[in-house]
């Protein structure tokens, strides 16, 4: 099965409008506008960063946050090989957050191949220079080389809190501050999309149940998604077939749960579908409220679930028989069931009609454009909406 996920998110970054400023003197404008990020620097040894992520108090080292980017053991090895040489290796960069915690925001990678070498994870492979010490472990290192690995460090910078940018009267957060950073760092390399960079810097209630949706048997199932099956969390990102499923790989898993979130307010559908996403992304709430809105979506996916008999979404098959999903039918179907959960004994039990309506929306040429999402402007979103509104519950 085909999925049909259409993102529309322009990579643009937080800022200033031009159009407000093109006219301002350069100078008078940088004195009255312009933010200094305030950081500072620390080196940690490898023993010190091991300690840091077993003891989880002070650094949040999330898996989740990028799961295309699974280093090898090839990969991890050089890093360490690199490290015993004394080659310069890239800082790390966190950010510091409320709970007086850090949080990563580039580095991800080589905090774990660290950490995994150091707690007997894996041995090193692949290694050129030194290569006499491949199939080595940490635990079975010859003491002059665990005296040299001890010695290594890794440097980090630290975003600080008193970055926030008061002096641009509010229309910077600390989190534009952050995503800005985020993406001028984000340039060698994988660059991350953009629900791979909401990911990372948007930690809390909100995000652990957007990823504990997207686990879910329903949802897997009807996304094409492999799915989980494994007893221990961390091996998720060891699945083979699931890291060749694109909607995983990319976090669009993610970014389709979010899609209900953001559009299920009506005063957040405005401007493009990333602004409207990221305004949903970067919303605090408690543990109680996050687990309050993993129930509501699980209750209406199921709900379109059996009203569509277990083939909700769906666009008709193509010249080639494949079935696709769309995402668009999918939002809009959400939200506008949502808007009218009061009726829903009403709607199933016009579960024929509904599906009828359906089959001829999908026949419509008008109305096929509309559920496609081939238009993912604020118009076009609530478009979509009023129709699948009017397909469940006709007035």
């Amino acid at each position: 099965m085909d999925v049909e996920v259409m993102m529309g998110e322009p990579d643009d970054e937080p800022g200033i409008d031009p159009t407000e400023t093109e006219r301002q003197d350069p100078d008078e404008f940088f004195a009255n506008n312009a933010f200094r990020v305030v950081y500072q620097t620390n080196n940690f040894f490898l023993p010190q960063i091991r300690d840091i992520i077993d003891k989880r108090e002070v650094l949040n080292l999330r898996p989740e946050y990028q799961r295309r980017l699974r280093w090898s053991s090839v990969q991890k090895s050089r890093l360490i090989e690199s490290l015993l040489l004394n080659i310069p290796v890239p800082p790390i960069f966190l950010y510091e957050n409320d709970a007086a915690r850090y949080e990563v925001m580039d580095g991800q990678q080589r905090l774990n191949a660290i950490h995994e070498f150091i707690a007997g994870d894996f041995a090193l492979t692949g290694l050129t220079v030194l290569s006499p010490l491949n199939r080595l472990r940490y635990s079975r290192c010859p003491p002059r080389i665990k005296r040299a690995l001890d010695r290594a460090s890794l440097s980090a910078i630290v975003l600080l809190l008193e970055s926030e940018p008061e002096k641009i009267a509010g229309r910077l957060s600390l989190t534009d501050v952050r995503r800005f950073i985020f993406d001028r760092l984000n340039t060698g390399g994988t660059k991350l999309n953009a629900q791979e960079v909401r990911n990372a810097l948007n930690p809390g209630p909100l995000n652990d149940i957007i990823i504990e949706l997207t686990r879910e048997k329903l949802f897997t199932n009807v996304f094409n998604i492999p799915a989980y099956f494994e007893t221990n969390p961390n091996d998720y990102y060891e699945n083979q077939e699931r890291q060749k499923n694109s909607i995983y790989s990319s976090m669009g898993d993610c970014q389709l749960v979010l899609r209900y979130f953001a559009l299920k307010d009506p005063g957040n559908i405005r401007g493009s579908m990333k602004a409207m996403l990221d305004r949903a992304m970067n919303v605090e709430i408690s543990k109680q409220q996050a687990e309050d809105l993993k129930i509501e979506y699980n209750e209406r996916f199921s709900f379109l679930y059996e009203l569509f008999e277990r083939r909700p979404f769906e666009l008709p098959a193509d010249d080639k028989g494949r079935v696709r999903v769309s995402a668009a039918i999918y939002d809009s179907s959400m939200v506008a069931l949502n808007q009218l959960w009061a009726q829903r004994e009403l709607i199933k039990a016009d579960a024929v009609g509904v599906r009828d309506r359906m089959t001829a929306a999908l026949k419509s040429g008008e109305h096929i454009t509309m559920l496609t999402g081939a238009g993912n402007t604020a118009k076009a979103v609530r478009e979509r909406i009023e129709l699948m509104r009017k397909i469940l519950r006709p007035e």
